[in-house]
């Protein structure tokens, strides 16, 4: 699949008034739109993450920006003690159908520092550089770094912007449950753009998706400002080296 086709944050321009990171995913339209998402390939990733990170059993985890859920149960079936946390009231409505013992949901802003500490933080699918203030992102590792136990690691999956760019798809139709999704992308002001048009039950809707084009250097920089230890980086699930033009992820192992 399309790396845009995973990720990027949304802003509804027929909802100015509010935050645009804040209700594109509080459609159904959205989850239409990426019913498709690879979760074999999301699981592998959690595999070798997990893996990598030698976790403790029964470590606490955080799925940061977590959707509806999917990374966070599949955690908790490995044993993991997971909270996902998401700004969509309705995605976590959503993944709340799913809670036990050792896997709960809750709204959160992840410019936030939690009430409690985690052994592992991961924010995953380019769920970052959405806030139009550089600022929050800078806010936002400050927030994950506060929120881990002293011995805790956070990941950060980014996508890799230079090999986005480089295979961009200006213009497609993706029809999905018989709506035709007419879809353009572009990069402008050093953000990546995705505008969504489609019509369902006789209404014209309009969704623009933007994302900061934030690239290892941006990432390093503010890691340093937060005074952040990056100790790892990967090119993709597998976690093969990273390669500037090659690699379709930027993935951040940091503390």
């Amino acid at each position: 699949m399309n790396p845009m086709e995973k990720e990027l944050m949304s802003i509804n321009t027929n909802k100015e008034n509010e935050k645009w990171f804040a209700s594109w995913f509080d459609t159904k339209y959205y989850h239409i739109l990426y019913k498709d998402r690879d979760y074999n390939e999301a699981q592998v990733f959690m595999d070798n993450l997990t893996h990598y990170l030698n976790l403790p059993e029964e470590a606490k985890i955080l799925d940061l920006a977590c959707g509806k859920g999917r990374h966070s149960v599949y955690l908790n079936s490995l044993g993991y003690d997971v909270t996902g946390a998401d700004l969509s009231e309705n995605s976590i409505i959503e993944a709340s159908k799913s809670e036990n013992e050792k896997l709960h949901f809750k709204v959160h802003d992840m410019r936030d520092v939690c009430d409690s500490k985690y052994d592992a933080i991961f924010n995953l699918f380019t769920s970052f550089g959405y806030f139009e203030s550089d600022d929050d992102n800078l806010t936002t590792l400050k927030a994950i770094k506060h929120s881990l136990t002293e011995y805790g690691f956070a990941c950060i999956d980014f996508m890799n912007v230079d090999f986005v760019i480089e295979n961009l798809v200006p213009e497609e139709v993706k029809t999905v449950e018989n709506i035709d999704f007419h879809i353009k992308r572009y990069v402008k002001d050093n953000h990546i753009y995705k505008e969504i048009d489609f019509e369902d039950n006789g209404e014209k809707f309009h969704y623009t998706e933007k994302v900061q084009a934030l690239r290892l250097a941006d990432f390093e920089r503010m890691m340093e400002e937060a005074e952040i230890y990056l100790l790892d980086i990967f090119g993709n699930y597998k976690l093969q080296p990273f390669y500037k033009n090659k690699s379709e992820r930027l993935i951040m192992i940091f503390k």
